[in-house]
């Protein structure tokens, strides 16, 4: 009875954890924005202010056109914006737009110049070929409907993924401070006190709900859709390498865990393979952690953008 109750206990803790831990903010990569801004003619605008204004948060980032008319705006938090232009001699223009992060996102401006006395001559303007000249019909030039309900899927569901991982990491680092194999040793390498069975069960409870929650945030990355022409850069391609460590190590701890248990139940020493479990154990979060970092540090997503 002592035993149910103390397990009772354990998983009420767990989901304690788990509730505070879900309420707090998912950690989000970066989106960017860019695109030409262009007169009703083709040529391209220097200058021009381009706004884009979070609809969600109300925040607001700024930038003007190059010398060629390209304006490019990076560091977003991905969302639904409000995306306005606007200069001197022409018209106003805004267009609503859904950021996904890791995805450069381009969106391009045609602007009509305005009924204003004395407004600049468009032939001032840098005579650069447009998206029109470089063979790209009006279709390609506009936003996409279904383009932006993908991203804006993909998004949901990362979101969700890095949610799960963050929360993923408190009953992995429970299980490894509570494993049998972590036991204080004597003079002669002889075990000070054997686990307990409640020691036993609650690491066993605890690697059971680390597994089941990587491979639930694990699925949400992997149904993801994919964006047609995008390719994934800097920290992601290293998240995702570490994912060959650390996913079949996820399989493997579990596996070599039971081993052992059986082993020390039969009053056999652990020996063989299964004596590697706590190893096993320990890469796996290691690369674990290391994954969560390549894509949370803010120092690691800044190198990657400059390259």
């Amino acid at each position: 009875m002592t035993r149910e109750k103390s397990m009772v206990a354990l998983a009420a803790l767990c989901l304690s954890f788990l509730f505070a831990v879900s309420m707090l903010p998912a950690q989000q990569l970066t989106a960017s924005l860019a695109g030409a801004v262009s007169d009703t003619s083709g040529r391209h605008i220097a200058n021009a202010k381009v706004s884009a204004r979070n609809t969600s948060t109300g925040e607001a980032v700024e930038t003007l056109s190059d010398p060629t008319g390209i304006y490019r705006i990076a560091n977003l938090t991905p969302g639904n914006y409000v995306v306005s232009v606007e200069i001197s001699g022409y018209g106003a223009k805004s267009s609503n737009v859904t950021l996904s992060s890791s995805v450069s996102q381009t969106l391009d401006f045609v602007l009509a110049a305005s009924e204003v006395p004395n407004a600049p001559s468009p032939a001032s303007a840098p005579t650069s070929p447009s998206l029109q000249d470089l063979g790209f019909g009006s279709a390609e030039t506009q936003a996409n409907p279904q383009l932006q309900a993908l991203l804006k899927k993909r998004t949901e569901m990362l979101k969700i993924h890095q949610r799960l991982g963050l929360i993923t990491t408190i009953p992995m680092t429970a299980a490894l401070i509570t494993g049998p194999m972590a036991k204080a040793k004597g003079k002669n390498g002889e075990p000070i006190q054997e686990p307990t069975q409640a020691n036993l069960d609650t690491h066993i409870a605890l690697g059971g709900l680390t597994t089941a929650l990587y491979f639930t945030s694990a699925s949400y990355a992997i149904l993801a859709p994919r964006v047609p022409g995008t390719k994934k850069q800097g920290a992601i391609r290293w998240h995702e390498a570490l994912a060959f460590v650390h996913g079949p190590g996820m399989i493997l701890t579990p596996v070599l865990g039971i081993m052992a248990y059986k082993q020390e139940n039969a009053g056999e020493k652990v020996h063989g393979i299964a004596s590697a479990h706590g190893t096993v154990a320990y890469i796996t979060a290691a690369s674990y952690g290391a994954a969560i970092l390549a894509v949370s540090w803010p120092i690691h997503i800044k190198f990657w953008e400059k390259k």
